[in-house]
């Protein structure tokens, strides 16, 4: 018996998906911009793509931009916005739990002489929207935070935090990473005001190499790379057609039937919460509980143990997890995650976290929830930590 319970990292790619992406590797191979047959049919295609995936978020097709993932539709955002519009200002807001890839994107603007402000949550991940409201200034270009922590689950209050920013000037642009909150939580840019959303393929089983940016119609934003322009200006280079199709029909699985989706991952997620407090002593849930926690996200740090030593046995009864965020789990330092909601680096170290989609069986967690206590005490046995004195 196997259990893939790392899909906040990546997922295995849907067979429908696979097929379509094949069609377009060995039939509709064409060039998108070229007259001829079978380029006007690959232009063809990346329009029904595009109609796909601005439906899926309440856009327009031409407010999408094909990219090679979200790391990539991040820094188009960031970098693209901030060049644009640095002579109207040069401040930045962000928080502490962004994922890496907006946050090393930060960092390299600050040596360019942007001003970053990151900003703290609390103890369950939450950005405090007030906090946001004081940091706001004349020269304020852009604000980016996240809608779901790919980390701990908890679902930021971004409609609300729009609003304090647009009333404070409208001219300041609001981006989110919405990599882990794509398909597992309802996303509509414009009930939220966003005017920037980046998004990901293969954490929905589509194809990796495959991604979107959301780019609302009148954003001031310039090209961070320049070369052979096909469609898209904003982001040179032939298409990946195949990968783009595979992207489309991806989500159109994913949204079919999303209301039932949602619930089963809720499903899913109660399990497994209730089996590990049931079943194992000692444990600390990171992030919220219920409604403003990602339905698909678990997190537990499992006291007296390293997180590598439960994942590697894990691994050896077909479990696969995560010790952190997918960009640094190969990391030996605490998940910065963690550390900004304030967990001690002795707790953050026994950090598990479970992630699945509407594809994840019940008894894949039925599976975990066998094994994992057995794993626990094993470690706990040889552990010279005691788990109750932390």
């Amino acid at each position: 018996m196997k259990a893939y319970l790392d899909c906040g990292s990546t997922t295995w790619t849907h067979p429908q998906v696979v097929q379509e992406m094949r069609k377009y590797m060995e039939e509709d191979f064409g060039h998108p911009i070229f007259l001829y047959e079978l380029g006007t049919r690959a232009a063809a295609a990346v329009d029904r793509a595009r109609e796909v995936i601005a439906h899926s978020i309440g856009g327009k097709p031409e407010e999408i931009v094909f990219t090679s993932g979200a790391t990539e539709a991040n820094d188009i955002a960031l970098r693209g916005v901030a060049y644009a519009n640095r002579n109207r200002g040069r401040h930045i807001i962000t928080t502490k739990v962004e994922n890496p890839s907006v946050l090393r994107v930060c960092e390299r603007l600050e040596k360019e002489g942007f001003k970053v402000d990151y900003l703290p949550v609390d103890s369950e991940g939450f950005v405090d929207p007030k906090t946001v409201e004081e940091k706001l200034t004349n020269e304020t270009i852009l604000v980016s935070i996240g809608n779901v922590n790919d980390e701990i689950g908890t679902i930021q209050n971004v409609e609300e935090i729009v609003k304090i920013v647009k009333e404070r000037n409208q001219h300041t642009y609001f981006h989110v990473n919405a990599a882990a909150g794509y398909a597992r939580v309802p996303i509509d840019v414009g009930h939220m005001g966003v005017d920037l959303l980046s998004i990901s393929a293969h954490k929905i089983h589509g194809p990796k190499g495959a991604g979107a940016l959301y780019v609302r119609e009148g954003t001031r934003i310039e090209p961070i790379d320049y070369g052979y322009i096909s469609l898209s200006a904003l982001r040179p280079g032939t298409e990946n057609i195949p990968g783009i199709m595979g992207f489309a029909k991806a989500v159109e699985l994913a949204f079919d039937h999303f209301d039932a989706h949602i619930a089963h991952m809720r499903k899913l997620q109660a399990r497994l919460m209730q089996g590990i407090e049931d079943k194992i002593p000692h444990v600390v849930l990171h992030g919220p509980r219920g409604e403003k926690r990602s339905p698909a996200n678990v997190n537990y740090s499992f006291k007296g143990i390293e997180g590598e030593s439960i994942l590697l046995r894990l691994d050896m009864h077909g479990i696969a997890v995560a010790t952190g965020s997918a960009c640094s789990t190969r990391k030996l330092e605490p998940s910065h995650v963690l550390s900004a909601i304030g967990v001690k680096p002795e707790i953050a170290h026994g950090a598990i976290r479970f992630t699945f989609t509407w594809l994840t069986e019940e008894k894949e967690i039925d599976h975990a929830l066998e094994v994992l206590p057995r794993v626990i005490e094993d470690l706990r046995r040889i552990s010279p930590i005691k788990p109750e004195e932390m």
